[in-house]
C-alpha cells in the first residue's frame, strides 16, 4: 500500500475519534474525580488504610461523585472539544472543582454546628482534592490535545522557523503555531533585533542575537523566518532578513495587531513580506492634531483622485472629517473603485465623486462654482517619463495648463490653501515630464506672492506601487516566468510606500504658509536591479537560474541618478524631521507671460520648438537620451 493511502486511512480514523461522544469526557471526569479523593485520602492519612475516616469510605465516594456529576452537568465542563482545550477550558474546570469544594466545606460546617456528626470529609482532604482534580483534569485535555496534534501532522514534513521579535506578538506567534494542525512547526530559534537578550529562553525556546542568524541557517534546517513587527525593517532587522533570502529561505509576517488581539489568528493568516516591507525605512509620526486642525470641516477638492497617490489622499482626508470631499478624474472606472472604497471600507459618506478634465476651463469652474472648494490638492499629471518625452505637447497641455486652470480658478474662488504634488524629476530635469512639473511648480510659486492663496509645491521620487512604478511590471513578468527588464546595471532611484508619500503631503499642506516646496526625506537611493533580485528571491526563485535579468537600456529623457534639489538650492529643516523646505530661485511676473506662450504653441505641433521653449523656461532642463539633446547644442529654428 502506498504511503499517501496509509496517512488517508490513519486521518480518517482520527477524524472518527475526534467526533468521540461527550458522555466519554464525563465517565472519565468523574472517574478521575473518583482517583482524586482517593488519593487525597491517602495523602492526608499517610496511606493509612485502617484510619477512622476510611471506613465509610464508600459513603463518601458516593457522595463525591453526585456532587461532581451535578456540577458537570450543569456547567458542561465535558462539552468543550478536547483538541481545542485553551485557558478558557481550564478556567472553567477551576471554577467547577472550587465550587464543589465550598459545598463539602458549607456542608461540614452545617454539619458541626447544627449536629452531632463530625466532617464528612475532612477540610484538609478537601484542599488536597482540589488540586490534584484541578491538576489531572487539565492534564488529561492538554494530553489529548497534544498527543491529537502530534498524531493529525505524524506524516507531515516538519517546518523548522525562526521568530524574529521577542515581544507579544512572537509568544502568541510560537504557541499558534504549535497549535496549528494544517502543517508541523518547530521553533527553533527567536532572534532579538535590540540584541539585549541573547541566550535567554522564552517560551522554552532559545533567543539569538541578530549577528547568529548565518550560524543558525548552517546548523538548522529553516524553511521560514517569520517577522512579528509590521513596521519596516531597520537596520539590525534587515540584516536578517537579507541573510534569510540569500538562502531562499521563506520570508512570513504577521497579520495586523487587531487580528492577532481578535484570538481568531492562525497560521493560515500570515502574509507573505512584500518588497515595500524590505525598504528599511522608519515608520512616520504625523502631528494628526494639526492636520485635523487644517482639514476638519473643510470643503476638500483632491484632482486626479482615480491616481495612486490622489486616491490614497482621498482615502486618508477621509479620517480627519473634513465637511465633504470633492474627489476630481478623468478615469471612470478608478473613481468608481473609489467610490466603493470610501462607501464599503472607511464608511465615509460626505464625498462627491466628479468626472472631468482639468484642462476644460468650463468644467473646473462649474466644480467650483458647485462645491466652492476650501483647500485643494492637486495630484493630476502625466507622470511616465518615455511617454511624455514622445508626447511633449500633452506633457505642456495637462501638466501646464491643468495646473494653470486649477491654480487660477482656485484664485478666483478664494481657495485658502492650494497643494501641488511635484516630483523629484523636476529636479535638474532631463526629461520634458520633469521639466513640465518644473514649470508647474514656477508658475504656482510665482502666482503665490500676488494672491491670498497658499500655494504649496511638495516634491519626492518613485512611489512603490503606483500606477506605471516598477513594482507592479516586475510582478507580471515574474508571474510570467520572466525575464525582468532593467534598463541599466547602475539605474537608482530614491522610493517610498504610497501611504507614507500622502502621509507626508497632508503634513506639508499644514506647514506650509505658501511659496514654499516641500521636499521628503527619501532615505537612500535604491538600485533598481537590487530592487528586481529581491523581489524574484521573495517568490521563492532563484535570480539568474529561475528568471533572467535583462538590461534594456536607458529609455529616452531618463537618468541613471535622481535629485531632490537643484544644484543651486539647499535646503531648511521644518517642525517634523521628515520634510525639509527648499530654498529655490524665484522668478517674477514675467514668466506668466512664457508660460502663455508656452502653452500657445501645443497648437503648433512642433515638438521641438515646444521643448525649445521649455529650456528657455528652465535653463537647467538638459536631455538625455533623447532626441532634444540637439537642442542643447544649437538654438532650435522651425
Amino acid at each position: 500500500m502506498k504511503i499517501e493511502s496509509k496517512i488517508e486511512d490513519f486521518q480518517g480514523a482520527m477524524s472518527v475519534k475526534k467526533h468521540s461522544p461527550r458522555w466519554m469526557i464525563l465517565v472519565i471526569d468523574l472517574l478521575i474525580s473518583m482517583a482524586s479523593i482517593t488519593f487525597a485520602y491517602l495523602l492526608r492519612f499517610n496511606f493509612d488504610t485502617n484510619n477512622i475516616y476510611f471506613v465509610n469510605f464508600h459513603n463518601t465516594l458516593g457522595y463525591v461523585f453526585a456532587v461532581r456529576l451535578l456540577l458537570f452537568i450543569v456547567s458542561r465542563s465535558y462539552a468543550g472539544i478536547i483538541r481545542y482545550t485553551s485557558t478558557k477550558d481550564a478556567t472553567r474546570i477551576i471554577i467547577v472543582i472550587f465550587l464543589g469544594a465550598v459545598f463539602y466545606t458549607l456542608i461540614n460546617l452545617l454539619l458541626v454546628t447544627f449536629t452531632k456528626y463530625d466532617y464528612p470529609i475532612p477540610m484538609s482532604v478537601i484542599g488536597i482534592d482540589f488540586f490534584i482534580s484541578v491538576f489531572l483534569m487539565v492534564a488529561f485535555r492538554l494530553m489529548v490535545k497534544t498527543l491529537y496534534i502530534e498524531a493529525i501532522t505524524f506524516f507531515k514534513p516538519q517546518r523548522n522557523v525562526i521568530i524574529l521579535g521577542i515581544d507579544e506578538n512572537a509568544l502568541t506567534l510560537k504557541r499558534t503555531l504549535y497549535r496549528n494542525m494544517s502543517e508541523k512547526y518547530k521553533v527553533e530559534a527567536f532572534i532579538d533585533p535590540g540584541d539585549l537578550n541573547a541566550r535567554k529562553k522564552l517560551d522554552g525556546v532559545t533567543v539569538y542575537r541578530p549577528d547568529d542568524i548565518d550560524k543558525l541557517l548552517a546548523k538548522q534546517n529553516i524553511t521560514d523566518i517569520i517577522l512579528t513587527d509590521n513596521t519596516p525593517l531597520d537596520g539590525k532587522s534587515k540584516f536578517v532578513v537579507d541573510a534569510c533570502l540569500n538562502k531562499g529561505i521563506k520570508i512570513l509576517k504577521i497579520p495586523s495587531v487587531q487580528e492577532l488581539l481578535s484570538g481568531d489568528f492562525t497560521t493560515k493568516q500570515l502574509k507573505k513580506v512584500n518588497i515595500e516591507d524590505l525598504l528599511g525605512r522608519e515608520p512616520i509620526i504625523l502631528d494628526e492634531e494639526k492636520i485635523y486642525a487644517d482639514i476638519r470641516d473643510k470643503i476638500v477638492l483632491v484632482t486626479g483622485a482615480a491616481g495612486s497617490i490622489g486616491s490614497e489622499i482621498v482615502m486618508q482626508l477621509a479620517k480627519f472629517k473634513p465637511k465633504r470631499i470633492i474627489a476630481f478624474d478623468q478615469a471612470e472606472s478608478p473613481l468608481y473603485d473609489l467610490e466603493l472604497m470610501l462607501n464599503e471600507y472607511q464608511g465615509y459618506q460626505n464625498f462627491e465623486i466628479v468626472i472631468g478634465d482639468i484642462t476644460r476651463k468650463e468644467r473646473v469652474e462649474f466644480l467650483y462654482q458647485t462645491f466652492r472648494p476650501e483647500i485643494v490638492f492637486h495630484a493630476a499629471a502625466y507622470k511616465h517619463v518615455p511617454m511624455m518625452e514622445n508626447n511633449p505637447e500633452e506633457a505642456v497641455h495637462t501638466n501646464i495648463l491643468g495646473t494653470k486652470i486649477i491654480a487660477d480658478t482656485s484664485v478666483s474662488y478664494g481657495v485658502k490653501k492650494f497643494v501641488m504634488v511635484s516630483t523629484d524629476k523636476a529636479v535638474n530635469p532631463t526629461n520634458v515630464m520633469g521639466a513640465s512639473k518644473r514649470i508647474a511648480e514656477i508658475y504656482i510659486q510665482t502666482l503665490n506672492a500676488k494672491t491670498d492663496v497658499a500655494f504649496i509645491t511638495t516634491r519626492f521620487g518613485n512611489v512603490l506601487g503606483s500606477n506605471g512604478s516598477v513594482l507592479p511590471r516586475f510582478r507580471k513578468q515574474i508571474e510570467d516566468g520572466g525575464p525582468i527588464t532593467v534598463t541599466h546595471p547602475e539605474v537608482t532611484r530614491f522610493f517610498m510606500t504610497i501611504p507614507e508619500a500622502c502621509q507626508l503631503v497632508l503634513q506639508a499642506g499644514t506647514l506650509g504658509k505658501g511659496g514654499e516646496i516641500y521636499i521628503f526625506d527619501m532615505g537612500k537611493s535604491v538600485k533598481i536591479v537590487d530592487l528586481a533580485r529581491k523581489m524574484i528571491k521573495l517568490s521563492g526563485l532563484e535570480p539568474g537560474t529561475d528568471i533572467e535579468i535583462l538590461y534594456t537600456g536607458l529609455r529616452p529623457g531618463e537618468k541613471l541618478y535622481e535629485e531632490l534639489l537643484n544644484d543651486k538650492e539647499n535646503t531648511l529643516p521644518t517642525t517634523h524631521r521628515k520634510i525639509m523646505v527648499a530654498k529655490v530661485r524665484t522668478y517674477d511676473e514675467s514668466v506668466f507671460q512664457q508660460i502663455d506662450e508656452l502653452i500657445s504653441l501645443t497648437s503648433v505641433h512642433d515638438n521641438y520648438k515646444l521643448v525649445s521653449m521649455m529650456k528657455k523656461i528652465v535653463p537647467e532642463f538638459s536631455s538625455k537620451n533623447s532626441v532634444y539633446e540637439t537642442l542643447d547644442k544649437t538654438q532650435y529654428r522651425p
